[in-house]
């Protein structure tokens, strides 16, 4: 048995002990609690708590699962229905106060004790009206029941249905990270291998080392980003790589900053975060007609991470493909990671496009 459901059934077990002392706190007030306890019949007593018992757990573990839930709203209610007619026809709450009070243990004699104080004997249940009783206690027993095992299964099923969700938010980032992944690696594959096969033909030196710089990116994002946080220093190793590839194809109209402040060591990261905009920067913001700038920056601190890049907007890119799918899906993964811990704005002013990120480890 598992810790939760120990202590499932040690606090069912606590409030049914619980329930069982109702009938002697209904028992004749002027006794103590030993006198009205003594005073109960055991059978009565098993009868009374057993039937409440069957009725709780057969309405909290079949009737309420399998017709409510299931939409079946009028069976599930006269399934109720039928239950309340039982209890309205056993009256075990009026059965069990008349065979207690009639056939309870003999009184202790006292003779120190004052007479007056010696209760007379209670008659026995006259039967006449027996049929035209209205055991109320019973009833209010019984919804109070059925009430308490529909509340505690609603609030169960909230609690399966919220931990069913974030499941289903974990599965739909992973299943967006390999999407991020297969979208980056053909965009950035193709341009990369044309730079180095012009390497290639011109007998640059440059070729075997940019060919190295690949395989690292390629290996990071294939196999190394398969979990939701990695080490901070991978991500910036895998930009590094990937900011020198690019930099074989920028022309002299490119002004690129590049700057990392601070000790990556010891701080996680979502992979390829920071790849996307990056990314997305030199797949939106370069030109070989015209000037630009483009500026990328990582500070890291004790507890947190800054981030920002900006480029110059081009006239041939409209906002949505700045922005692009692969940060869009980055925003949702932020949200599902990085939970109140994150601060994004992406910004869109004077022909300049702006991403400011702020991590909280």
């Amino acid at each position: 048995m598992t810790r939760a459901r120990l202590s499932a059934a040690i606090i069912h077990i606590a409030a049914w002990l619980l329930f069982m002392c109702f009938p002697i706190i209904f028992m004749n007030q002027e006794n103590n609690f030993m006198n009205s306890f003594m005073e109960i019949n055991p059978w009565s007593y098993i009868k009374f708590s057993l039937l409440y018992v069957i009725i709780f757990y057969l309405n909290n573990y079949y009737l309420f699962p399998k017709l409510y839930f299931h939409k079946k709203y009028l069976l599930y209610f006269l399934s109720i229905i039928a239950l309340l007619i039982i209890v309205f026809m056993i009256k075990p709450f009026d059965q069990l106060m008349a065979l207690s009070r009639h056939e309870g243990p003999p009184p202790i004699s006292r003779p120190h004790l004052q007479k007056e104080r010696e209760r007379p004997p209670f008659p026995k249940p006259d039967n006449r009206h027996k049929g035209f009783r209205f055991d109320i206690n019973s009833l209010f027993i019984f919804l109070m029941v059925v009430g308490i095992g529909i509340a505690l299964r609603t609030i169960k099923e909230w609690q399966l249905t919220e931990k069913r969700a974030i499941l289903a938010e974990a599965e739909k980032a992973n299943a967006e990270l390999s999407f991020l992944k297969a979208q980056i690696n053909p965009h950035f594959l193709y341009n990369t291998l044309n730079n180095i096969y012009t390497l290639c033909i011109t007998n640059n030196e440059r070729a075997a080392e940019s060919i190295m710089k690949l395989s690292h990116i390629m290996r990071y994002i294939t196999d190394e980003a398969e979990t939701n946080f990695v080490p901070l220093q991978g991500e910036i190793d895998c930009i590094n790589n990937f900011i020198d590839l690019q930099k074989i194809r920028l022309g002299k109209k490119v002004n690129l900053i590049y700057e990392v402040t601070g000790n990556p060591k010891g701080h996680q990261i979502s992979p390829l975060i920071l790849m996307t905009f990056i990314e997305n920067v030199f797949k939106y913001g370069l030109s070989n007609h015209t000037e630009t700038t483009i500026e990328i920056k990582i500070q890291i601190e004790a507890e947190r991470i800054y981030f920002f890049t900006q480029n110059t907007i081009l006239e041939m890119t409209n906002l949505n493909e700045r922005k692009g799918l692969g940060i869009s899906n980055t925003k949702q993964r932020l949200e599902h990671l990085y939970p109140e811990k994150h601060e994004l704005k992406i910004d869109d002013q004077n022909k300049i496009f702006t991403v400011s990120l702020l991590l909280i480890s």
